[in-house]
């Protein structure tokens, strides 16, 4: 939509100038908005002319061209965007072609009848006053709504007061939705019971296309939509901070038209709110900063360091002998995704995992790192790890699966540790689980209690003498593997996953039973172990574990 800061084409008929002028086509563009007025002399000013001009001329081109050249002027016009075009017909033409007429009714695009005696300077001069008081008068009643959002501002009101600032001056029902604190705030006025839940469906389906996921269309939106089978404009201002959306200012012209003015309320507000939000930010990153210098001192392996951290837990209301379960929240980091939209993605997902904390009635402390979120949840007596945290756990997936994509993210769950000093350690655990997690199975969430003898395996102490087992066990089959381009380690593989039968193995394997029994009596000379031998079928299913540990 093309900012509508001028007269429409009604006012501009009602003026003293046009008194013997008339509308003669296009009647349903006479609401279009005249910014304006310019002269055509030559079909050529088209290439010069600008969105919501309105185009005064003579019939004197149109007397030597033919009607589809006429036609093609107004349909250049209406793609440019024009509020309108004037046209002196006589003396050159007795009428214009019902054709073009028709052309114009269809586009809505308004084409004007002017007198013939009156000189063009006689319209260009007042309606360019009218134009300017009109204008001057705007920008009057913008700066009134301007001063009134800084009046929140600085009385340290909220966003939810800057709402009815807006209500007041568009006197249509107003709807902003706050991604950073994952809030909706309504100024529906009167409008109640069906048409209200109407309007809220109509809300809703705005971030429909998105499926679910956190949308970025910086762009202002205008459209009609039907609610209970009447139709009205819609306006979408997005709230941009940082060059990311953090969300949007819904209005329906239900009570008076959405007009210029009104657009102009819309920006005016969503600049002032967006500057709010960018004051929440800061702060939160100033409270974030201090949360991960402690928490790093906390985790730190350093003795004064993590004394130091100690030293300052009551700050942060934590307990040195509560018991503690570390949760973390990895975000994989994307080549398409900037800075500033990985701290958007983060600052909303602390207001999720906020709302979700508050909602279970759980206590934890949360710190953010460049691509990662750090949660410490404090476990009671009647907050074990198989109820609550469970179903924290369960929760936070199911909110980062519905604004994330499946690879965008990764959650660790550590084990339960007593006190405060022994956090380190479920941290440890979540990583790992984070990083190992794809072993058994486990795409995004996945608990360190529950990856079995991976949770040995996976230990930094051992890396060393698990590749020496691996280079015992099973190196020679991965080395003829790779020159011969068979599939030894993975029939060896389903060969454990199948349980040792080999004819379930040979049609997971998709091959002959004689098939499938000369690649295990391969497996078996080349490793120089018996399958079926226990101590040597357990240590080649733990180097196949191994293997994958490894990522060899």
């Amino acid at each position: 939509m093309r900012r509508q800061n001028g007269i429409t084409i009604d006012d501009v008929m009602r003026m003293e100038c046009m008194e013997k002028c008339k509308l003669i086509a296009g009647f349903k563009g006479s609401r279009n908005t005249v910014s304006r007025v310019n002269i055509m002399a030559d079909p050529d000013i088209l290439n010069w002319v600008d969105a919501g001009e309105l185009l005064l001329t003579t019939a004197y081109s149109f007397k030597k061209d033919d009607v589809e050249t006429q036609k093609k002027l107004i349909r250049e016009c209406a793609k440019k965007g024009l509020a309108g075009i004037g046209i002196k017909i006589y003396p050159y033409l007795e009428s214009i072609s019902q054709e073009v007429v028709d052309l114009a009714d269809f586009l809505n695009f308004p084409i004007i009848d002017l007198y013939y005696a009156i000189p063009f300077s006689d319209i260009m001069t007042p309606v360019f006053m009218e134009i300017f008081n009109k204008q001057a008068s705007l920008l009057q009643r913008l700066e009134k709504v301007h001063e009134q959002l800084m009046n929140v501002v600085l009385s340290g009101g909220k966003i939810k007061d800057m709402g009815k600032v807006i209500y007041e001056n568009l006197r249509n029902p107003v709807l902003i939705r706050l991604e950073f604190t994952n809030e909706i705030i309504m100024e529906l006025g009167d409008i109640e019971g069906e048409t209200r839940v109407f309007l809220l469906e109509n809300f809703s389906g705005f971030y429909e296309s998105s499926k679910g996921k956190i949308i970025n269309k910086r762009k202002f939106e205008e459209t009609v939509e039907n609610i209970q089978g009447k139709y009205f404009r819609r306006m979408v201002m997005p709230i941009v901070v940082k060059n990311n959306v953090y969300g949007h200012i819904f209005s329906w012209a239900m009570q008076t038209p959405l007009g210029g003015f009104d657009l102009s309320v819309l920006e005016t507000a969503s600049t002032t709110i967006a500057l709010e939000i960018l004051k929440q930010i800061s702060v939160r990153d100033v409270e974030n900063r201090y949360r991960a210098e402690f928490l790093e001192d906390l985790l730190s392996l350093d003795k004064n360091r993590k004394e130091k951290a100690l030293e300052r837990a009551e700050v942060f209301k934590l307990g040195l002998e509560e018991e503690y379960i570390m949760v973390v929240i990895q975000l994989e980091s994307q080549k398409t995704m900037v800075t500033d939209e990985m701290l958007k993605i983060i600052a909303i997902l602390n207001s999720d995992i906020e709302a979700l904390l508050n909602e279970l009635n759980l206590k934890a402390f949360i710190a953010n790192k460049t691509d990662s979120i750090n949660v410490l949840l404090t476990l009671s007596a009647d907050n074990r790890m198989q109820t609550s945290t469970k179903e924290f756990c369960e929760c936070l997936q199911k909110n980062l699966g519905q604004r994330l994509k499946e690879k965008q993210y990764k959650i660790g769950i550590g084990r339960p540790y007593h006190g405060l000093a022994e956090v380190y350690k479920s941290y440890i655990d979540a990583i790992k689980a984070i990083e190992n997690g794809g072993l058994i199975g486990e795409i995004n969430m996945t608990y360190f209690e529950k990856m079995g003898i991976y949770k040995i395996l996976c230990q930094d102490s051992l890396r060393e003498e698990l590749e020496r087992f691996y280079e015992a066990t099973i190196l020679p089959l991965v080395e003829y593997d790779r020159k011969r381009s068979a599939e030894l380690v993975k029939t060896l593989d389903m060969y454990f996953q199948s349980n040792g039968n080999l004819k379930k193995l040979s049609e997971d394997l998709f091959t002959h039973y004689n098939t499938t029994l000369y690649r295990i009596q391969r497996i078996q000379k080349i490793t120089g172990m018996n399958l079926e031998d226990h101590k040597d079928r357990l240590n080649l299913e733990i180097a196949i574990k191994i293997k994958k540990l490894l990522k060899k």
